[in-house]
This record gives structure tokens, C-alpha cells and sequence, in this order.
């Protein structure tokens, strides 16, 4: 997990670059480091790496970098209907509460509609609307389910069931799934010793526990949908 944002930041920062020189000016380091909020050092760097790349951009420290010819991006070839579908998905994600993830659901799209002639031909206004009050009181749960699940770690958790029912129990997350109103963790249930489906609106306390666990054979994802695909057996 940690190892990965560093390289998904520096991406982000490379982009912005190029938008930002995109328009054939000159841009000092210093004013470039001003807007991104890194050091100068940093955009030194990061302009190094955009040269090397093959991208026609000139200067030097002390003068400035800008783009000597233009750059076109080459049009993604989605139809209305995928480029719906791809709209449908990233509402959906921007909708789940999960702050990292709804952010980069906004930045996805923009890209996107950057580079889609698709994107002009889509009406403004977005015929769906995800919300539900089952999926407000499962989003302050998503960013440590997903961070867990990443990172393998066992989680301590309270659950109260549809029947009124508390029970706590130590968990190894394994994936989380969206209904449309509600999300859904399926984990190995330490104390059952078995597979279970979780609703996560009705989780009342999750915390970590800093325990890794390792891919136990009967214990992982591919074992439970293995188990849900099995035939019933006969009686």
C-alpha cells in the first residue's frame, strides 16, 4: 500500500505538468513548484523525466521549461453506451463516501472526458443518483476494510445483526461488494471458523488489530467462491 502512493502521486503531479505546459508558455520551476506545492528541486526532477520520456519540452533551471510542438492525445473510441456505462461506474464509486476513492472517481472522469469524443454527447445532467441510507452508515468502514484487505490484516469488529443481534468477532477481510444500496464485506470469521457475507451498515465498531494473516488454503477468496459455485449437496 505505501509503496504504491508515492508513484500514483508523482503520475498525478506528471499530468498536471503537461496540462500546464500545454498551453506553449514559458513556466519558471518556481512558479510550477508554487502551484503543485512541491519544491523546485522536485519539478527539476519531474521535467527531467518528461524529457527523457520523448515529450517535446525545452528549457532549463534558472529559465524556464515550455512545450515546443503540441501534444494530442489520441481519442479513446468509447460508443455512448460504454462511455454511459463507464459513467455509471465511476458515480458509483464517487458516490461510496470513500474519500480516496471518490476522489480519484472525479479525476478519472475528467480525464476521460478529456480525451472521448464520446463524453461532449452524454446529456450534463446524470440520470442516477446512488444514495441510500444504508450506504451512508457502511462509508466511515470502507477506508480501513479496503486498506485491511490491501495489507492483509486481521480486524477486530462489532456486529449487530438484522435480528438485533451483537456479537464481536475477528475477521480477515476479503472483498468488498456493492448492491446498489447496500456494501457487503465477505470475510473468514475467525471465531465461526467458516466463511461469512457481512453488511457493512451494520457494523458498530471495526478496528485493527496490526496481525497480518497469510493465504491459508480453505481460508481464502478463491476457496469461498469455490464454495459458493459447489452443487448443495444431496441429503
Amino acid at each position: 500500500m505505501a509503496k504504491g502512493k508515492p508513484f500514483a502521486m508523482r503520475s498525478d503531479r506528471l499530468f498536471d505538468l503537461i496540462q500546464i505546459l500545454r498551453d506553449g508558455r514559458l513556466h519558471r520551476a518556481a512558479d510550477l513548484a508554487a502551484r503543485l506545492e512541491v519544491s523546485t528541486r522536485t519539478i527539476w526532477r519531474d521535467m527531467a523525466t518528461l524529457q527523457a520520456s520523448g515529450l517535446p519540452v525545452e528549457g532549463e533551471r534558472g529559465v524556464g521549461y515550455m512545450l515546443t510542438a503540441p501534444i494530442t492525445l489520441p481519442p479513446v473510441a468509447l460508443t455512448l453506451q460504454e462511455m454511459e456505462a463507464l459513467r455509471l461506474g465511476i458515480a458509483l464509486v464517487a458516490s461510496a463516501a470513500d474519500p480516496g476513492l471518490s476522489y480519484a472517481a472525479h479525476t478519472l472522469g475528467q480525464k476521460i472526458a478529456a480525451v472521448s469524443p464520446a463524453a461532449g454527447a452524454l446529456p450534463p445532467v446524470d440520470t442516477f443518483v446512488f444514495a441510500s441510507p444504508e450506504a451512508a452508515r457502511a462509508a466511515p468502514h470502507l477506508p480501513i476494510l479496503r486498506t485491511a484487505i490491501n495489507g492483509c490484516e486481521k480486524l477486530d469488529m462489532t456486529y449487530r445483526d438484522l435480528a438485533g443481534r451483537e456479537s464481536r468477532r475477528r475477521i480477515r477481510p476479503l472483498q468488498l461488494e456493492y448492491w446498489g444500496r447496500v456494501w457487503t464485506l465477505t470475510a473468514w470469521c475467525e471465531n465461526r471458523r467458516d466463511f461469512r457475507a457481512f453488511r457493512i451498515d451494520l457494523v458498530q465498531a471495526l478496528s485493527g488489530t496490526g496481525l497480518n494473516f497469510i493465504a491459508e488454503p480453505g481460508k481464502t477468496l478463491a476457496d469461498y467462491r469455490a464454495k459458493m459455485a459447489a452443487p448443495p449437496a444431496v441429503q
